[in-house]
């Protein structure tokens, strides 16, 4: 089961690009500390990437905090136009990091998200956009946005995308609620992609919205740690708000929810940072041990905690 350790990091207000949240933590490995991109938000909070080091064998000790964004909101009319969330880091052959990111844009009574590729050349301090287009967006496919991916390579060259996907929206208490369930794709390139017909996590009584899917393979099985909630409420009633979730697939396209196998709950005390919600899972390992980064109360408004597994 999984083993909670407490939370590594919530801003404290000081810097004008973070005043608050510390939302879909990812982390990104060097040789001798752990980096953890984040999405933060400014006065208008609109929100932007950026990171902090961390100890690996203690990452509640912070080594460096970042001072600005590593990548810039787009221009007017642009997809990221009002905010830009990480999602997924990939290491190229030549030494440039790809990221994978979601574009922000706000409509009058609601929001539009888009997935954006951008590329580092200096080790992941910054980023710039590959395209000024994004490289998935509504769709036949995607009938109001597609978001948040999770990117493998496989052993053959075959590049594995898993997202979120919104199909509708529905209104409750006056505001257009948003229906969003997992979806996969496929790629030769990691720019182009092509669409699965197959629902990789599908909408249920419970499951009205998935959070942030991540991937990894372990013994030839492809392994998902999730988030879902209902659509009703989810703000405020913790039992409808974002639980984690487990699921395996053998092919990556076929998925089995397994969420009896998760091993971490919201806590049961109202004073505790993930009592509310608990959300935005990444999982990755490290000198043959398990962690789990993972969101709290408020979608990231309570910061990133961490996780050891323990069998």
């Amino acid at each position: 089961m999984w083993v909670k350790k407490g939370v590594i990091y919530k801003p404290d207000g000081s810097m004008p690009h973070s005043l608050s949240h510390a939302q879909v933590p990812y982390a990104y490995k060097h040789k001798d500390f752990l980096r953890i991109y984040f999405s933060t938000r400014d006065a208008s909070t609109q929100s932007r990437p950026t990171f902090i080091d961390v100890d690996y064998d203690d990452p509640k000790k912070i080594l460096y905090v970042h001072d600005k964004p590593v990548l810039e909101l787009g221009g007017p009319g642009e997809y990221d136009e009002t905010g830009a969330m990480p999602a997924w880091f990939v290491n190229r052959p030549n030494g440039d990091i790809w990221l994978y990111y979601t574009g922000w844009n706000r409509t009058h009574n609601s929001y539009r998200l888009s997935m954006g590729l951008a590329e580092s050349h200096d080790g992941g301090l910054t980023f710039k956009k590959k395209f000024v287009g994004p490289i998935m967006d509504r769709s036949i496919q995607n009938p109001l946005w597609a978001a948040q991916p999770s990117v493998l390579i496989d052993e053959d060259g075959t590049w594995r995308m898993w997202y979120i996907s919104g199909h509708k929206c529905e209104w409750i208490h006056d505001y257009p609620e948003p229906y969003y369930r997992a979806q996969s794709a496929t790629s030769k390139d990691g720019i182009h992609w092509e669409i699965s017909d197959i629902p990789t996590l599908d909408f249920d009584d419970f499951l009205h919205a998935v959070g942030r899917p991540s991937v990894f393979k372990e013994d030839g099985i492809y392994k998902m740690y999730y988030s879902y909630r209902h659509s009703r409420d989810y703000r405020t009633d913790r039992n409808q708000s974002y639980r984690l979730g487990y699921a395996e697939s053998k092919d990556g396209t076929n998925w089995e929810r397994k969420d009896h196998l998760v091993g971490i709950e919201k806590s049961d005390n109202p004073e505790d940072f993930d009592y509310q919600m608990i959300d935005y899972a990444n999982f990755y390992q490290h000198n043959g041990k398990r962690y789990l980064l993972y969101n709290g109360n408020g979608f990231g408004a309570a910061g990133f905690a961490y996780a050891v597994w323990e069998d």
